[in-house]
């Protein structure tokens, strides 16, 4: 099978369809979609070495279930144990020997197969496409906020960051009912954000006080942006990861008596519905479409300062 890997730099294989194990399914990848994580995992991101990815949408080939078989599905990305304290506990996410899929210990989806725990799967409804179903994952992530933090209806919510995840979480929270303002740095995703019915401004020039600020930069300079803005006993929520920080003052955490809420992965279910009803646009979202045969070209697209999601189609010509 043909396969994104990354091992002291990023190359294009062939190697073996994956084996699976008792209660894994083997899934055929249709599309996948690469994200700001990938690119921080190439420089250095939790030493990973692997099939790069975990953002896809595909069909499961063999699986112990038989209903699975044959069924479009998109996965959850952490493979937990089950059996720790923190997952008998009912915090599974943060399995003690947790795996992420394409980030840590689990090879990921940037390859013509995939193999993922038949738990971690969700069946895509008929009526969601995949180029939809690409985006669960990351829609998931956004909205994981409403799971952390109480948003109240007279909230103003600042998503600061107008990439594919600021785009996408600002979208999740406003489907929900509530305001947003997105700050970003690019005049045309700003564009795009306005034809979705939200408010926008830059970054540098916004001077308001807003009740939650989420981070969505991918840049320690996010954090910095959000303290300036959120009002005393306001939250800001992080939702960026990258290998290298920053050194920065965090008084004003403490002077304002910021709350402060570490974000990532979230549900699949919600994420699923908003696509059915189409309350969320993905079709902005996306920059390109490459062959599976052109995936170090995708990735280096994704690289591409002002880039929005770079999908790879490895279901083209089956």
């Amino acid at each position: 099978m043909r396969a994104l890997v990354f091992d002291d730099g990023l190359k294009a294989v062939d190697l073996p369809i994956p084996e699976r194990d008792k209660g894994q399914a083997l899934i055929r990848v249709d599309l996948a979609g690469i994200c700001n994580t990938d690119v921080e995992v190439t420089r250095g991101y939790l030493a990973y070495r692997g099939i790069m990815g975990h953002e896809f949408v595909g069909r499961v080939e063999d699986a112990d279930n038989a209903r699975l078989i044959g069924k479009r599905v998109v996965g959850e990305i952490n493979i937990t144990c089950g059996e720790c304290g923190i997952c008998r506990s009912g915090n599974p996410r943060h399995c003690e020997r947790v795996k992420a899929v394409g980030i840590n210990g689990w090879q990921g989806c940037l390859a013509d197969y995939v193999v993922l725990p038949e738990r971690n799967l969700h069946i895509v409804p008929d009526s969601v496409t995949d180029r939809q179903a690409v985006f669960v994952e990351p829609l998931a992530a956004g909205l994981e906020i409403l799971e952390q933090v109480h948003v109240r209806p007279a909230d103003m919510v600042a998503v600061i960051g107008d990439g594919k995840l600021g785009l996408l979480t600002a979208q999740a929270m406003y489907a929900c009912g509530h305001r947003v303002i997105v700050l970003g740095k690019h005049v045309e995703k700003l564009a795009v954000t306005r034809r979705m019915g939200m408010d926008a401004a830059f970054a540098s020039d916004y001077s308001g006080c807003v009740d939650v600020a989420v981070d969505c930069t991918g840049n320690p300079s996010g954090m910095e942006t959000a303290m300036s803005i959120v009002r005393p006993k306001g939250t800001i929520v992080l939702k960026s990861t990258f290998h290298e920080g920053s050194a920065m003052n965090l008084t004003p955490i403490v002077r304002n008596e910021i709350t402060c809420v570490g974000s990532r992965c979230g549900p699949f279910p919600p994420a699923l519905r908003l696509l059915k009803t189409g309350a969320i646009a993905v079709e902005p979202l996306i920059d390109a479409i490459f062959s599976a045969d052109e995936v170090i070209r995708a990735f280096e697209r994704a690289c591409a300062r002002g880039s929005l999601k770079v999908l790879v189609d490895f279901g083209a010509g089956r």
